[in-house]
């Protein structure tokens, strides 16, 4: 028997006085962690199972169940800490690379959490948004540099398609794939009810859902799953993926084990065929080339339809922004390295990028500098996890954001970084159909949208406080910012003063 080296990262801590052997713990775990022991008629559990879902915390009838952290420690080296040697001791065993799920949860700093907002006092009185309107309206686009006007003085329309949100809150890309059916189909019937949208990602649009075309983003990335005409006409926005936030400069990987029935069908791949996207779109090697793309679908959607182009936060993001403000796209989306994924090589997760903060005012403030601001609408992505990040973000210069891991947790994520296992037991990473139907997207969406509701009431009450009655009035107004716990550098590059100045 060969020797086991890791120790279980989390303890089932089983009250055996509040137990009754009722095994729903056996049945509703995906990982095979319980387990009842017929000779003692008692509960067991398999600890190196486990992964923290706390499906069976949520369902245990008598709260005889919690998950701790395990105490297990190595010798004391602040070099080697313990998830360093499990890693080592992980890949000496398999041989292969290191796959995670979510974002990156390295204690990094975490930007917004060092950014103060300003309020109202004696001399701009705030306002109350119980009272007086409050405009969270927001249009995505291309906006024209001046007013044209024909011959009798009428306004000439020059305006580029435009997406219309209600509030500045967009669903990130999450495949159907990497997620499940029902899993879509709450994000697509939250984004009809609410008047925002949601983005397909990189794994076409479910037949079922061309419905819901009007409040659809559809994604065009390196491997080009799902894409045809149909596709792109149901849209009301096409996104060029050329990078993301969890693992910038590499390609996808959806496992074969998830292209099965309409997965297999809506991506046109065969089924257990590994889902690769390449690192490069093979047709765009310079600004030039995505410009190409650009109008490529520009012209294939009669120029009725906003192009975003998605990349993700890394050092030189600024330069790449103003190339693409110039290539012709009407948006461009900017992923930090705290954003999600259903699987991604550990090592790229947690050291490649930046700070969506960081990356989000640079690009702001390079677009105003070269007179190209009204170029392109920005749309900002990583790990928006309240509305005052959101408010923050559209002060550093977003047009909008995009949440992806807090939509999944109003679904019931509770980050238990298995994703690319399938085996989620909440029913959303998973293409396993006992376990999608957990998710019942009739309750599903309803949470969705109280959640983005409640984010845009906090909307109101804040920019209320501020004395703002508007997102265009908040958007790029760093003099609502302050500034704690920073270097001067840190507050230099997201252009806002230190608290107390």
């Amino acid at each position: 028997m060969a020797i086991n080296y890791i120790y279980p990262e989390y303890e089932v801590v089983r009250d055996t006085s509040r137990c009754i052997a009722c095994r729903v713990c056996e049945r509703q775990c995906a990982n095979c962690v319980h387990s009842y022991d017929e000779e003692t008629g008692t509960m067991r559990a398999d600890e190196s199972k486990c992964v923290c879902c706390h499906r069976c915390v949520a369902l245990c009838p008598t709260h005889a169940l919690k998950i701790v952290k395990s105490n297990h420690t190595f010798k004391t080296n602040y070099n080697w800490s313990g998830d360093a040697i499990n890693e080592i001791y992980r890949q000496a065993e398999s041989g292969g690379v290191l796959l995670s799920s979510m974002g990156n949860p390295r204690p990094l700093p975490v930007y917004w959490d060092r950014l103060l907002l300003n309020a109202s006092q004696v001399t701009n009185p705030s306002i109350d948004p119980l009272r007086e309107p409050m405009e969270t309206a927001t249009f995505l686009g291309r906006k024209p540099e001046q007013i044209e006007r024909d011959k009798q003085g009428r306004i000439v329309p020059n305006m580029s398609p435009q997406l219309k949100l209600t509030t500045p809150i967009m669903f990130s890309a999450m495949s159907y794939g990497s997620i499940s059916y029902n899993a879509h189909e709450s994000l697509a019937r939250a984004a009809s009810e609410l008047g925002i949208y949601y983005n397909t990602g990189e794994g076409g649009l479910h037949e079922d859902f061309y419905k819901y075309g009007p409040n659809t983003i559809v994604q065009v990335a390196s491997g080009r799953f799902g894409v045809h005409k149909k596709y792109l006409e149901t849209a009301a926005a096409v996104e060029i993926k050329m990078g993301q936030g969890a693992k910038p400069g590499i390609g996808g990987h959806l496992p074969g084990e998830k292209i099965v029935g309409d997965v297999s069908r809506t991506r046109m791949i065969p089924e257990g065929a590994d889902a690769i996207s390449p690192a490069p779109h093979h047709d765009i090697y310079s600004i030039e080339d995505l410009r190409q793309l650009v109008f490529s679908i520009k012209e294939a959607t009669e120029y009725k339809k906003p192009v975003i182009v998605k990349i993700a936060a890394v050092h030189n993001v600024a330069a790449i922004a103003s190339g693409i403000a110039r290539s012709g796209a009407d948006a461009i989306a900017i992923d930090g390295f705290r954003g999600g994924t259903g699987a991604a090589p550990t090592r790229i997760r947690d050291n490649v990028g930046i700070p969506i903060e960081l990356a989000l005012a640079s690009v702001d403030q390079r677009l105003r500098e070269e007179g190209i601001r009204g170029n392109v609408s920005i749309i900002a992505a990583g790990s928006i996890r309240s509305s005052a990040d959101m408010v923050k973000a559209i002060a550093l210069g977003a047009d909008a954001v995009y949440i992806g891991t807090a939509a999944l947790m109003a679904l019931g994520c509770h980050l238990c970084r298995s994703c690319h296992s399938g085996k989620c037991n909440w029913g959303i990473a998973t293409q396993r159909p006992e376990l999608v139907k957990r998710l019942n997207p009739d309750i599903g969406y309803k949470r969705l949208c109280n959640l983005i509701n409640a984010w845009t009431h906090e909307l109101k009450e804040i920019m209320g406080g501020m004395g703002i009655n508007s997102v265009e009035a908040l958007r790029g107004n760093r003099l609502m910012l302050r500034g704690v716990g920073m270097t001067q550098k840190e507050l230099d590059i997201l252009g806002v003063k230190h608290a107390g100045e």
